[in-house]
């Protein structure tokens, strides 16, 4: 019988949130619905001889000595170590078409949160999955877009871990004057929606900030789409927008199979076939129904 745990203390304290613990509770849920052990871990102390350990969220480059956090790489640590598996849960690439997270559509991954350090159970692909998604959100897959007027930059949260260090107003900047070089179409700048923190950039022509609150708006329009390594390019694609992703190493984003990596081709952008790509990211993506039902957890445990 496979045990599975899951850690209520990997939850920010004062957490608001109400989706956050009923992760873990749909999911053990589903863990008994299957025949199998399920473990509800309340104590700051990390189980031993699991199977899996589901950590809702991962650890931040920063505040890493909060208890928290230090549980959550404990956690981690410990499942890795003992040649056992941590399912990390994080945010929904079709957010956007979900606003407020309504289906309650989820991230899945084993050991790691990019598609370099992580599992997202996609080696035997369901067309069937993203189907099932697709109709559930009401996705469109659009055809790549060959006009267009403004290219939309879409900011990382600062000081976010996915941007290795590198600031991201610093990092807007720099890509702004490398495009300013390439094309005097306009810009757009897209902040993330979760950093609050006063965004300047110097004076360059024809750039805007965007306070539309869908990036669906900003893709209205728009040219092409150039990001780091960020969520947003999922959308990007899926609205047939080109994408450009500036990371030197692009495959830690989701969308590097159907993204450009030379802004120098900006005003030429290649197009890729993208129904392999997205029925791939589907595989990873299950919801609150599913977690308890237990249909998620027995995909899951396929790849114990």
């Amino acid at each position: 019988m496979t045990v599975a745990v899951a850690y209520y203390g990997g939850i920010p304290p004062h957490n608001n949130n109400l989706e956050k613990p009923m992760i873990l509770d749909n999911f053990l849920t589903g863990v008994r619905n299957s025949g199998d052990t399920a473990v509800a871990q309340t104590a700051m102390q990390v189980v031993p001889n699991a199977d899996v350990a589901l950590i809702q969220g991962f650890v931040h480059e920063h505040g890493k000595t909060a208890p928290h956090l230090v549980l959550r790489r404990n956690a981690v640590e410990q499942q890795v170590n003992n040649g056992k598996k941590a399912l990390i849960v994080d945010s929904n690439l079709f957010l956007a078409y979900d606003s407020g997270n309504v289906n309650r559509y989820l991230r899945y991954s084993f050991n790691g949160v990019f598609p370099t350090t992580g599992f997202y159970f996609d080696t035997d692909v369901d067309p069937n999955r993203w189907t099932k998604i697709s109709s559930k959100l009401g996705i469109q897959m659009k055809p790549w877009r060959t006009s267009g007027n403004h290219i939309l930059v879409c900011l990382q949260r600062n000081g976010g871990w996915s941007m290795r260090g590198y600031n991201s107003v610093q990092w807007a900047n720099d890509t702004i004057a490398t495009l300013r070089e390439i094309t005097d179409r306009p810009i757009i700048v897209r902040g993330h929606p979760g950093d609050k923190k006063t965004r300047y950039f110097p004076q360059h022509k024809d750039v805007f900030l965007s306070s539309n609150p869908s990036i669906l708006q900003d893709l209205q329009g728009a040219w092409a789409t150039v990001l780091y390594n960020s969520s947003p390019s999922v959308v990007s694609a899926i609205e047939g927008v080109p994408v450009f992703l500036t990371d030197p190493q692009p495959e830690h984003s989701q969308s590097h199979e159907v993204s450009n990596t030379k802004i120098k081709r900006i005003n030429d952008p290649k197009l890729f076939d993208r129904e392999d790509w997205v029925q791939k990211l589907a595989m990873c993506h299950w919801n609150f129904e599913e977690l308890a039902s237990g249909e998620a957890w027995r995909h899951f445990r396929r790849y114990l």
